[in-house]
C-alpha cells in the first residue's frame, strides 16, 4: 500500500520480527482476528467485509499521507507471514503519547509460550517506531483486568502500571476493570519508585 509520511522508516525489524505499514492483504485476517476475538476489544459487534473495507479505505489509508494521523496501524510479520498487527492508536501529537494498540492471529493466542515471544517483540518493535521514528515521549495501554497473562507480559516489558478504572467495561454480562500500564521514553524502568 504504502508507507507513513511521518515516519522516515517504513519498516522495524528485530529477528524474525518486523513491523510494516499495514497492509492490504492483510485487511481480511485482521477482520477475522478481530471478530474471534471481541472479549479482549473494545469493539462490539462483529465486522462484516464491506465494513473494513470502508473503514481502511476512508481511515487508514488515507492516513498514510498525512504529517500528524491519529493512529499508525502496522502488519505485524515473522519471517514474511503477517501473524498479526497492531500499532499506536489514540495519538496526541502535542503531548508526544499514544496508546498501543496490539492483536495477534487467533491460533498463535492459544499458546501462551508464542504469544509471550510475539508480544515481547512487538512492544519492542513499537517502543522503536514511538521513540526513535516518532520521538514521542509516552506510550500506555488500557487491558481488561481479566487478561492476567496479557498484563503480566507489558510489566515484563518494562510498563508499569498506572491505575485501575473501576468498572469501566461491560463484558459478557459483567462489569471489568481497565488496568492502565504506562512506559516513558529513556526512563530506567530497573528503579521502581
Amino acid at each position: 500500500m504504502g508507507s507513513y509520511k511521518c515516519l522516515d522508516s517504513d519498516q522495524y525489524s528485530l529477528g524474525k520480527y518486523m513491523l510494516i505499514p499495514v497492509r492490504e492483504q492483510d485487511v481480511m485476517l485482521i477482520k477475522d482476528w478481530r471478530n474471534s476475538q471481541l472479549d479482549v476489544l473494545r469493539q462490539k459487534k462483529p465486522l462484516t467485509e464491506t465494513m473494513q473495507r470502508h473503514y481502511f479505505e476512508t481511515v487508514i489509508w488515507p492516513s498514510f499521507e498525512l504529517q500528524q494521523p491519529q493512529q499508525l496501524l502496522f502488519s505485524f510479520l515473522k519471517q514474511d507471514i503477517c501473524i498479526g498487527y497492531g500499532g499506536i492508536v489514540h495519538i496526541n501529537w502535542e503531548d508526544q503519547r499514544g496508546e498501543v494498540s496490539f492483536l495477534l492471529n487467533s491460533e498463535r493466542v492459544a499458546n501462551s509460550d508464542v504469544y509471550r515471544q510475539d508480544f515481547l517483540s512487538f512492544l519492542s518493535l513499537v517502543k522503536q517506531v514511538a521513540y526513535k521514528g516518532l520521538g514521542f515521549n509516552r506510550l500506555f495501554t488500557e487491558t481488561f483486568d481479566n487478561r492476567s497473562f496479557h498484563i503480566s507480559i507489558l510489566e515484563e516489558a518494562g510498563f508499569r502500571r498506572e491505575g485501575r478504572m473501576k468498572q469501566h467495561i461491560y463484558l459478557n454480562g459483567a462489569f471489568t476493570d481497565s488496568i492502565l500500564h504506562g512506559h516513558l521514553r529513556g526512563y530506567d524502568y530497573s528503579v521502581d519508585q
